[in-house]
């Protein structure tokens, strides 16, 4: 997949924006402001770190802006293109985790970055990538279908194929294989996206990244004043244990990072605060802890 090279103003930019739009929304929830942190130097890898933490609605959201240059791309960016190894890069991301209080409202998921990779007597290469997952405690029908079809929407302008292909490319990619189960309810999931050139890739990276936000803040405002209670909590801490297995054995957003140097408290500041783990539990017969494994996570047409 090979191109002319491209300048990284312009994904550069729109992240930015992306990142300042998406706090703001999120800080009215609570009225509570993000912590923010400058990292890093021009010229060199930075990063934006912005994390919110101990509101009513939300009990932590990591909101990451970073612009990595390295010398060498790392191995979780060229397992599956090795011919790539060993050639410098520069890539641009934001990666977005809000983990709310309430054990009714979802855990949600998302991540836009854009690469480049530009070696001496070789053409650029560069591609897209992104996303968005969703991850209930207790699922409602309505919240996973407005989910789903708010990313069919955003998929369907750039071709009526991409939606059902991005939907199995998520299902795929956010299972956790060493459990043989999916960690939530799936949504879009795309990389090495470079289809139809620059521009229309572009537009086809913002269209999937302006919808995040009308797929998911709906779901909080819907479900963040659910009373719940100690058997809704140990519930959603222990899904919470699935989330983490996943982003620290098979992510290759969290792999990339460590792997390419990157600050490990910023890494791992989209983690959840509270988790725990239940030795061979399982859910009682006919319960709603049981619905969500029965009926929600198995992979099916939600749109």
């Amino acid at each position: 997949m090979k191109a002319p090279a491209v300048d990284l103003g312009a994904p550069k930019a729109w992240l930015l924006g992306f990142q300042d739009d998406l706090c703001q929304s999120l800080e009215a929830l609570d009225e509570l402001p993000f912590r923010e942190e400058l990292l890093g130097e021009a010229g060199h890898s930075t990063s934006r770190v912005r994390v919110l933490e101990g509101g009513e609605t939300l009990e932590r959201a990591s909101v990451l802006f970073s612009h990595t240059l390295g010398k060498r791309l790392p191995e979780a960016a060229t397992r599956r293109r090795p011919e790539l190894a060993g050639r410098p890069y520069e890539a641009v991301s934001v990666s977005v985790i809000v983990h709310p209080l309430n054990p009714y409202a979802p855990t949600s998921h998302a991540n836009f970055r854009f690469f480049s990779s530009v070696s001496p007597g070789q053409e650029a290469v560069w591609w897209f990538g992104g996303g968005f997952d969703l991850t209930p405690y207790y699922a409602f029908e309505e919240d996973v279908r407005h989910w789903h079809r708010t990313a069919k929407e955003a998929c369907d302008p750039f071709g009526t194929e991409l939606y059902p292909r991005l939907k199995k490319s998520c299902d795929d990619y956010f299972f956790l294989a060493h459990r043989q189960e999916p960690r939530g309810v799936g949504g879009v999931f795309f990389d090495d996206w470079n289809e139809g050139g620059f521009a229309r890739a572009f537009g086809f990276w913002k269209a999937v990244g302006a919808a995040f936000p009308r797929a998911y803040l709906p779901l909080l405002e819907r479900r963040r004043n659910t009373p719940w209670g100690e058997r809704q909590r140990n519930f959603q801490l222990y899904r919470r244990g699935r989330y983490v297995e996943f982003n620290l054995i098979w992510d290759r957003g969290t792999l990339f990072g460590l792997q390419s140097g990157g600050r490990v408290e910023s890494i791992l500041g989209s983690m959840p605060p509270q988790v725990r783990w239940a030795y061979d539990w399982k859910p009682e017969a006919g319960s709603e802890e049981e619905r969500l494994t029965r009926d929600f996570l198995p992979p099916r047409d939600w749109a």
